[in-house]
C-alpha cells in the first residue's frame, strides 16, 4: 500500500478545502474577460474583445519629467511674464521664482500647424501623424509614484505593467520571442524592474529587459548560445529538466512560482531560434543603421521596429537609467542634449513604420511621468545650485501618440495660460491607459484577475476612453 509523505498529507488535507473553494471562484471569472473559463496561462495568441485597429505598442518612455513648456506645449505668456512673479500661487514640491520663458524656438509644422520646439525636428516631421495631448495630468509630482501611475496604474503597490496586461489580454504573435521587451540603456531606471514586473499575474506576462547600452547579440540576450552543447543536446537536457519539473508541480499545484520558470526555460529554448536575428541590427543595410544613428538610441530604436515585425506584443523603449530627463537646473543644455540624442532615432522609427505599412497597426506612445514647472526651481540645499531649470508638475503636461488608429494632425485639451495646470479636457492617466487598451481591441474594464479576493485591472476602478483620440 502506497503512503502519503507527511508533507504532502499536510498540504492536500489542511488546503483542499480551500482550494475546492478558490478553484470555483477562479472557474467564474475569465481571466481576460470578466466572465467565463479561465484564460490560459500561456503567450498564445488570442482573440480581442472587439476589433482591434491595433496589434502592438512601442512605447518611447522619456523617464525623468520631460518639460512640455519647452517640446510641444508653447506658452507665450511666460514671455510676457519673464522674470516676474507669475499672476497667483503654484504649489510645487519645491519653491520656485519668476516665470522662466522657454529658450527653444517653436514653429508651426505640416498641414496641421501643430507646434513644436525646435529641439525635435525630425518629429516634428511627423507633425500630420501626431495626436498631441497637452491635458495629461497625475496624482503626485514624484519620480517613484508617478512612474509607477504611467507603467503600472497604480502609485503605491506593485502592479502588473501595462505591457503585462496587454499579453496577458491579446498573447503574442512570436512563440520564439517575449511578448513584452523593456529596452533601457545603460541599467534600471527609477523603480527597477518594478516598471515592467507582471506582479499577480503569471510570470510568463512579465517584462523582458535588454540593456542595450550593450551591441553584440551575446550581450544583449545572456546565453543566447550554449558555448559547447548542440540543439539536439540541449533539446534533451531542457526535456528531461522539464519533466522533473512537471512531476515536482503535480504534487505543488497552483505554484505561479514554479509555472513561470517552466514558461521561461521553454521560452529560453525558443529563444535560441529567433532572438539572435531580432536582436542583430548588423543585419540591416547600412543605409537604415545610418538613418537611425550609430548609438544608443538608434539601435534600440531600430530593435523595437524589427521586435514588433516580429510579433512582439509591447516593447517599451527607455531614454535611459535613472531619470534623464529631471532638468532641474541647465534645462536648456540639458534637453538639447536628450533630444539631440533621440530625435533622429525618433523620426526614423516613424519613418520606416509608414513605409513598411506597420504604423497604422502600431501605436507610438512618447512621454514621461510628469511635466515640470513654468517658473524657475530655485537652489536649495542638497539639490540645485544654479536657478536654471524647472521643477516637477504633475498638474499639467504632453504626450503625443502616433498610428494604430489614432486620429493625426491634432491637439487635444489644455493647460492654463503659463502651462501649469491642465484646465481644458483633462485627461488622467488611466484614461490614456483605457484608450491604447481600446485601441488593442480590448476593453479595460474586463481586461480583469482575480487576486486576493477581488478582480484588479490596469486601470483599477478609473479610466475612460476618449472617442475624440480615435481616427
Amino acid at each position: 500500500m502506497d503512503t502519503l509523505p507527511r508533507r504532502d498529507a499536510l498540504v492536500r488535507t489542511g488546503l483542499g478545502i480551500g482550494w475546492l473553494g478558490a478553484s470555483g471562484l477562479l472557474a467564474g471569472t475569465a481571466a481576460g474577460d470578466g466572465g467565463g473559463p479561465a484564460a490560459p496561462r500561456s503567450l498564445a495568441p488570442r482573440p480581442p474583445h472587439f476589433a482591434a485597429r491595433a496589434r502592438a505598442v512601442i512605447h518611447l518612455f522619456a523617464n525623468g519629467g520631460p518639460s512640455h513648456l519647452d517640446t510641444f506645449d508653447r506658452k507665450t505668456a511666460l514671455e510676457k511674464y519673464a522674470g516676474q512673479e507669475v499672476p497667483g500661487r503654484l504649489p510645487t514640491e519645491r519653491r520656485t521664482g519668476a516665470a522662466l520663458p522657454s529658450p527653444f524656438a517653436f514653429a508651426r509644422h505640416g498641414d496641421s500647424g501643430l507646434e513644436i520646439s525646435d529641439l525635435f525636428p525630425s518629429v516634428a516631421r511627423h507633425a500630420d501623424r501626431l495626436l498631441v495631448v497637452r491635458s495629461m495630468h497625475a496624482d503626485v509630482p514624484n519620480h517613484e509614484p508617478s512612474l509607477m501611475l504611467m507603467n503600472c496604474g497604480d502609485g503605491r503597490l506593485v502592479r502588473p505593467a501595462a505591457g503585462a496586461w496587454v499579453t496577458y489580454g491579446l498573447g503574442t504573435e512570436n512563440q520564439n520571442l517575449p511578448g513584452f521587451v523593456a529596452m533601457c540603456p545603460g541599467g534600471y531606471p527609477i523603480k527597477g524592474t518594478e516598471n515592467w514586473r507582471s506582479a499577480f499575474l503569471p510570470g510568463a506576462y512579465q517584462g523582458t529587459y535588454v540593456d542595450t547600452r550593450k551591441k553584440t547579440v551575446e550581450e544583449l540576450v545572456e546565453h543566447v548560445r550554449h558555448p559547447v552543447l548542440d540543439r539536439p543536446t540541449q533539446r534533451r537536457h531542457l526535456d528531461l529538466t522539464a519533466t522533473l519539473d512537471r512531476d515536482h508541480l503535480a504534487a505543488r499545484p497552483h505554484d505561479p512560482q514554479l509555472e513561470a520558470r517552466l514558461a521561461s526555460m521553454e521560452l529560453a529554448w525558443r529563444m535560441q531560434a529567433e532572438a539572435s536575428e531580432a536582436f542583430d541590427v548588423t543585419r540591416e543595410p547600412k543605409h537604415v543603421r545610418e538613418r537611425y544613428g550609430d548609438d544608443v538610441q538608434g539601435r534600440q530604436m531600430l530593435i523595437a521596429r524589427r521586435l514588433v515585425e516580429r510579433g512582439v506584443r509591447y516593447v517599451q523603449v527607455w531614454h535611459g537609467e535613472g531619470q534623464p530627463w529631471d532638468s532641474h537646473e541647465h534645462i536648456e543644455k540639458a534637453h538639447r542634449r536628450l533630444a539631440k540624442e533621440c530625435d533622429q532615432a525618433i523620426g526614423a522609427l516613424l519613418d520606416e513604420l509608414v513605409w513598411l505599412g506597420m504604423l497604422e497597426s502600431t501605436v507610438v506612445l512618447w512621454g514621461g511621468e510628469f511635466g515640470r514647472t513654468p517658473t524657475i526651481e530655485l537652489p536649495s540645499p542638497g539639490n540645485v545650485t544654479v536657478a536654471s531649470g524647472r521643477d516637477h508638475n504633475h498638474h499639467g503636461f504632453t504626450v503625443w501618440m502616433a498610428g494604430g488608429g489614432v486620429r493625426g494632425g491634432m491637439v487635444y485639451g489644455a493647460t492654463d495660460e503659463l502651462g501649469f495646470k491642465a484646465v481644458e479636457k483633462p485627461v488622467h492617466v488611466h484614461d490614456l491607459q483605457a484608450t491604447i487598451l481600446h485601441l488593442l481591441g480590448l476593453d479595460h474594464t474586463r481586461l480583469t484577475y482575480r487576486h486576493s479576493g477581488r478582480d484588479f485591472r490596469l486601470t483599477d476602478v478609473h479610466g475612460r476612453v476618449i472617442a475624440d483620440w480615435l481616427a
